[in-house]
């Protein structure tokens, strides 16, 4: 009847599979993007970690028995050798935060009858961030500077002997096998150094965040207040002929921060890491080469040397007016080159951005001429 298919639209389900609006509503949602501010609260840059590799399997105690054939002979096979812990840095790792206190190789299996070996227990791989320090007993035992080098951290113990392996003509029957060798266990500290081509190093307030939003695209967190950066965070520059650069903004410094005052010694060694530097003053403060000296002073207290790396000056907030005129008195008191600019506006970002990418090429030509791989991004 003609009523018929309006009773069966009646008595279909509120979710029809040749309906556009009900298809929408069962598409699946999207995850909540969470924000940078919650993503570098987690930020983590040293870790205690005990690693116990796997025990191996034991040998297996068996002897060969088939009709008419009763006295076969010891066949007990070896155990399998247990799993290794090991440290594998990953680019994608930026922080030790899901790095857990412990980790354990799997075992080995036992050996089993006619002469078959337990199978090896599989590795553990426990993923880092690149410029990770391992080390133990306050010594560095590994330095993990490139994507995808491995360390072994703990390794497993070797699989037992079978009844087999003790077959002599002395011995033909033996009842002797030997159980798995446990793993090697240690008590490890990782400590994370930024891998970065650059460093902005600056007081707090200098404009070091907002830069780094200006030229890339990550999002630290702005605000008119000391100590808006409370982790490093790197950005990444990229050029025409798809040459990327490593930009990371260091909290800021005060005076005496090699003494652990302020955020400390705690990102001073991020400095370490970076290839040459970009010393962020402000401008608008009377005599801002007075923060360039203070700065210097910080770095080569820290560690002697850090503060004669290759460096460029950047004179921040250039849109204002008292900035205009500090400008020329900080070219005469110091040696270095400086770019004046402005982060808010973006006014000269195109000369630190050419002067940048000289220096990551200088960089890239002294460590091929020394027979060393430069790190890429």
């Amino acid at each position: 009847s003609p009523c018929k298919p309006v009773l069966l639209l009646l008595s279909s389900p509120a979710f029809s599979t040749t309906c556009a609006t009900c298809a929408k509503d069962r598409r699946l949602r999207q995850k909540r993007a969470i924000s940078e501010r919650r993503l570098t609260r987690y930020f983590v840059d040293q870790r205690k970690v005990r690693v116990v590799g796997g025990q191996g399997g034991g040998g297996g105690h068996s002897f060969y028995s088939e009709p008419r054939k009763v006295f076969g002979g010891p066949d007990g096979g070896n155990g399998g050798d247990g799993g290794h812990v090991i440290l594998k840095a990953d680019q994608q790792m930026k922080s030790l935060s899901s790095v857990f206190p412990f980790y354990q190789g799997f075992h080995g299996e036992r050996g089993g009858s006619k002469n078959c070996s337990g199978a090896n227990g599989a590795h553990t791989y426990v993923k880092v961030p690149v410029g990770t320090l391992v080390k133990e007993d306050g010594k560095v035992v590994a330095d993990l500077t490139q994507h995808g080098e491995e360390y072994i951290a703990a390794y497993g113990g070797a699989g037992g002997k079978g009844n087999r392996f003790f077959l002599s003509n002395e011995n033909r029957a033996p009842m002797l096998f030997t159980p798995g060798e446990p793993g090697q266990e240690r008590v490890l500290h990782l400590e994370l150094k930024t891998t970065a081509h650059a460093g902005l190093v600056g007081f707090p307030n200098a404009g070091k965040s907002s830069l780094l939003r200006a030229i890339s695209r990550a999002k630290p967190a702005v605000a008119a207040y000391p100590f808006t950066t409370l982790n490093p965070h790197v950005g990444i520059v990229h050029y025409q002929d798809y040459e990327q650069v490593a930009v990371a903004d260091i909290p800021g410094l005060i005076r005496g921060a090699h003494q652990n005052r302020g955020l400390g010694v705690a990102f001073l060694k991020h400095i370490e890491r970076c290839r040459f530097l970009l010393y962020v003053v402000d401008l608008s403060v009377p005599q801002p080469w007075v923060q360039l000296q203070d700065l210097k002073h910080e770095l080569e207290a820290y560690s002697k040397g850090l503060s004669e790396r290759p460096c460029v000056v950047v004179g921040n907030k250039i849109d204002l007016a008292q900035s205009r005129i500090n400008l020329p008195l900080l070219r005469e008191q110091v040696v270095e080159r400086v770019i004046a600019l402005s982060a808010l506006t973006g006014e000269n970002l195109e000369e630190l951005l050419l002067h940048l990418r000289e220096l990551y090429d200088t960089h890239v030509k002294t460590e091929q001429s020394q027979g060393q791989s430069p790190v890429k991004w």
